[in-house]
């Protein structure tokens, strides 16, 4: 009796295919992205030509122009792209892993780490300058992350991310009411943190923004890495581990690239809501739910929103200015919303 051999072959994840011409959606983000760059720095109190704009960032021109664009607008620019980019693929990283198309990155509970990390430092040590609140906010991020992972326990590293997901959400609720308490019993405090809660691109210097960047660019190198894991996630973890994948090891790394980037986003700007959770779906329906595009795209059109986001709140707050964070919630409200009764997500089940 004679057999025949068995040829065992690898499939890909199914990958929807997208509305429009990859190369299309990349030309259309990265001109966003370039006209959204013109108007952060041009776009404010005075509209500055685009001319003087160029001329005052090689230290010439008008010494007006050099005050408004060398040291304000410049400042905001560079932490929108800084904060941009860590919330875009954050935002990524969590609904591919959760396969849930409204998961957000502070669904793991860093946003209300760090903020409990800031509440906590200002109650105990006192009135902080801008580096310390932003240390603060990082260190908080990072041990909410690690008890999470801990309560998370072994089924995480085996099975469903459900329990991951509840323990997130349990542990920001906590985190969420404790600030709430030292907020409401000390008045320093509360002058201090409400600022900071509604998101600013504005307080943190570039000089005590850059030395975070290196947070950054490694849950940037992780995530990429992460893309193709994930999309065989997809499939499930049963055929994800036929096809040579780890569920755990790729959760777990997940875990990290999300607390590196989300907590370092917050600890810079504040909590900004909706980046991480519309971005991801707007590039879906732009170029498909394949995470090997997705993810690098979303390094480019999430700091466009931002930017956007905060020209847009300069322009609209008259004498003063709106902050980011709540136009970036006016903004993606009403998106969320329109995606949600269309029910045209796509690549995400």
């Amino acid at each position: 009796m004679s057999s025949e051999p068995v040829v065992v072959t690898r499939r890909r994840a199914p990958l929807a295919a997208s509305r429009f011409p990859v190369w299309f959606g990349i030309a259309l983000v990265v001109a966003v992205l370039a006209i959204s760059l013109a108007l952060s720095l041009a776009v404010g109190a005075r509209f500055v030509p685009l001319g003087e704009v160029v001329l005052s960032l090689f230290g010439t021109g008008d010494q007006n122009v050099l005050n408004i664009v060398g040291e304000l607008r410049v400042t905001r620019t560079v932490n929108a792209v800084i904060c941009g980019v860590a919330l875009g693929a954050a935002g990524v990283l969590m609904q591919a892993l959760t396969r849930n198309p409204i998961a957000d990155p502070g669904m793991l509970g860093v946003s209300a780490g760090a903020s409990f990390g800031v509440v906590a430092g200002m109650s105990v040590l006192g009135a902080l300058g801008v580096g310390g609140t932003i240390w603060l906010a990082l260190a908080g991020a990072a041990l909410a992350s690690a008890v999470i992972f801990w309560f998370s326990g072994t089924r995480f590293a085996s099975g469903s991310p459900v329990r991951l997901i509840l323990a997130g959400v349990a542990f920001s609720a906590i985190l969420a009411g404790l600030s709430q308490a030292i907020v409401l019993t000390d008045e320093t405090v509360l002058d201090a943190f409400r600022f900071w809660r509604v998101g600013s691109l504005t307080a943190r210097p570039v000089e005590e923004a850059l030395p975070l960047v290196v947070f950054i660019i490694v849950g940037v190198i992780l995530a990429l890495l992460l893309g193709p894991a994930l999309n065989l996630m997809a499939l499930g973890d049963d055929s994800a581990i036929a096809l040579g994948v780890k569920p755990g090891v790729v959760r777990a790394l997940v875990l990290l690239a999300v607390t590196l980037l989300c907590g370092t986003a917050t600890a810079i700007a504040g909590p900004i809501a909706f980046v991480g959770l519309v971005i991801p779906h707007l590039l879906r329906r732009l170029v498909g739910p394949d995470l090997r595009i997705v993810l690098p795209l979303s390094l480019l059109a999430a700091p466009a929103m931002l930017l956007l986001a905060d020209t847009l709140g300069r322009v609209i707050g008259g004498g003063g200015e709106v902050q980011v964070g709540i136009v970036t919630a006016l903004i993606g409200g009403p998106l969320l919303i329109a995606f949600v009764v269309g029910r045209r997500t796509a690549g995400i089940s």
